[in-house]
């Protein structure tokens, strides 16, 4: 007797909340055979033999079905002609019918299921981007250690033609295809990661200089009165918001004071980052405060493009050389806290930072602003020495 079913996660593996794999469960004379189906929903989406509450619920069903189809059609060829099951030429069969994707197909496909920001989305879209522009891979069996080497050298050789690579880009498109070869690797496309065998190989590079603004700097911003109700207005307060905040643009987007308790008459949580999901401390500093009464406590809103276009005006007109971005915001709030006594461990903690070193940083562009203080001193010392002579 045969029967076959879409089971989840019938390891029992999956953490509460995360992903899980959906995979047939072909049971032949009481011994079951589970094949990947290379879907992966969360257990509250599957439901009554169906993905539900999923925005590609029909796509995925209609795909679970034929590749069931295809899997006993398969089993019962091999049960009449008396041959033994094997699972590993049947799973092989069944996606050569069924999955007929080449490797970049199902890449741009699979990032529309990732669970990330758009921001986040938009960088693994990149990444793919740049791998058709390669031009060498296309097949799952073209992920050879030998490519991945070639690819790395072409996207540092678009440096040379006017396209704005950084050493931190290239990193970043490892990144994300290390992340999707990760998923092809658990819905068994691929046999291993091929990145796995090159650990090390591909490093962010060390960031040259991390720019933040002075306390005078800052307090420009601050005293700068944009026309009331302008889209420059609401930028200036948002700035002033993540400089005293830390938080990053899609946290104070998603910013909601109801999250908050008041311990001792201030504003406080515990939350996490929405991008890397690593925890962060927050208390609400005066200046924060005042942003959001002027708002009634809700941040206005605004995309990370208009926000960025306003801010360039906002540094301009304030007579600041650099440029402003949202992201210097929150190096400006790690300078500011460094400078004014804080510790380095609780700075890293009030940013979210997976790990020390990411904070460290700030630290040493400290440590160097101290020097050039003391070779100005030194200069003038100098200076007054060959006056005298």
């Amino acid at each position: 007797m045969i029967t076959s079913a879409i089971v989840f996660d019938h390891r029992g593996r999956v953490r509460p909340g995360a992903e899980g794999p959906l995979e047939v469960r072909v049971t032949a004379d009481r011994k079951p055979y589970y094949i990947n189906t290379g879907v992966r929903v969360r257990a509250h989406q599957w439901q009554f033999d169906k993905v539900v509450d999923h925005p590609q619920a029909n796509a995925l069903n209609e795909r679970l079905g034929i590749l069931l189809d295809k899997i006993m059609s398969i089993v019962n060829k091999c049960i009449e002609t008396g041959q033994d099951i094997d699972i590993a030429s049947v799973r092989r069969q069944a996606w050569q019918t069924v999955h007929k994707q080449t490797a970049i197909e199902w890449m741009k496909k699979e990032i529309t299921q990732l669970p990330v920001t758009y921001g986040t989305y938009k960088h693994y879209k990149s990444a793919i981007n740049r791998l058709e522009e390669f031009g060498r891979i296309s097949d799952w069996s073209d992920f050879t250690a030998e490519n991945i080497y070639k690819f790395d050298a072409f996207v540092r050789r678009l440096r040379g033609r006017g396209v704005r690579i950084t050493t931190g880009s290239a990193y970043n498109y490892h990144k994300c295809l290390k992340a999707l070869l990760s998923r092809a690797e658990k819905s068994e496309l691929i046999s291993s990661n091929p990145y796995n065998r090159l650990r090390g190989e591909f490093s962010r590079g060390e960031k040259q200089s991390t720019e933040y603004l002075t306390e005078e700097e800052m307090a420009k911003i601050q005293k700068f009165n944009p026309a009331p109700g302008s889209f420059m207005e609401r930028a200036r307060d948002l700035f002033i918001f993540q400089m005293f905040t830390g938080l990053s643009f899609s946290d104070m987007m998603a910013f909601d004071i109801s999250e908050y308790k008041k311990v001792k008459g201030k504003w406080c949580i515990i939350a996490s980052r929405i991008k890397t999901g690593v925890p962060y401390v927050n208390q609400l500093l005066p200046p924060a405060v005042d942003v959001l009464q002027r708002y009634d406590m809700n941040l206005p809103k605004m995309t990370n493009q208009v926000y960025n276009r306003e801010l360039k005006l906002l540094g301009m007109a304030c007579g600041i050389t650099i440029p402003l971005h949202s992201h210097l915001a929150r190096h400006t709030f790690a300078t500011f806290m460094l400078r004014n006594g804080a510790k380095i461990e609780n700075v890293s903690r009030m940013l979210g930072h997976t790990n020390i070193k990411q904070t460290q940083r700030y630290a040493k562009v400290l440590a160097e602003s101290v020097h050039e203080d003391f070779d100005m001193i030194a200069n003038k010392i100098n200076n007054n020495k060959k006056k005298k002579v």
